[in-house]
């Protein structure tokens, strides 16, 4: 795990958007799984409410997701336009996993019935938990070798990942990240100017 504060700002530096990725892996199978408990352990979330819920898929259940994926899409996308896709598709396939990040609704509206005063909120309070997950996952997968994107196929796949994986109707899916070891590196990230994005009051 990380460090110091210069490992910090190191992986938050480079944890980018990694499209070309492979079935290697730089570590075990458990060691991706105990990073991701961490995460899922110590990642924030408002009333302490850890709402968050999280799916690995490796080996074959990894490409059957993109499977199904790219065949909902095919149903969507007509037949001349659907090369960019399925190269999409086969590259997300090419990975060695894929991690879905989900939110328990019964533990929400749990919290909005206990606090009705933010009852309207706890949905956006959620996704800033999940958001935070995310980030931690993708963060700590970078600092272990790995590249990764984050996804957003729902609700296209939701019924099928629901059935196949068994996974509870109160999980929303809100996001997949298909990770691997990189096979090529990101391109040059342009940043808007900070005058653009910060201000600060003294």
């Amino acid at each position: 795990m990380i460090q110091t504060k210069q490992d910090f700002y190191t992986a938050v530096k480079e944890r980018r958007s990694i499209y070309g990725i492979s079935k290697e892996s730089p570590i075990s199978d458990e060691k991706i799984e105990e990073l991701i408990e961490y995460a899922i352990k110590h990642a924030p979330s408002s009333f302490n409410s850890q709402s968050a819920r999280v799916v690995l898929l490796l080996g074959e259940n990894h490409d059957k997701l993109w499977n199904i994926t790219e065949a909902v899409l095919r149903e969507m996308v007509p037949e001349d336009q659907f090369e960019p896709t399925a190269k999409k598709m086969e590259g997300f396939r090419n990975g060695y996993g894929t991690v879905l990040f989900f939110e328990d609704q019964e533990v929400v509206k749990g919290l909005q019935e206990q606090f009705p005063t933010y009852a309207d909120k706890f949905p956006d309070y959620a996704l800033q938990s999940s958001g935070m997950l995310q980030y931690i996952v993708w963060t700590a997968l970078e600092l272990e070798g790995f590249g990764a994107t984050l996804q957003h196929y729902q609700p296209l796949i939701d019924e099928a990942v629901q059935e196949i994986w068994n996974v509870p109707e109160s999980w929303t899916l809100l996001a997949q990240m298909p990770f691997g070891k990189p096979t090529a590196a990101p391109g040059e990230k342009q940043f808007q100017s900070m005058d653009e994005r910060f201000k600060v009051f003294k």
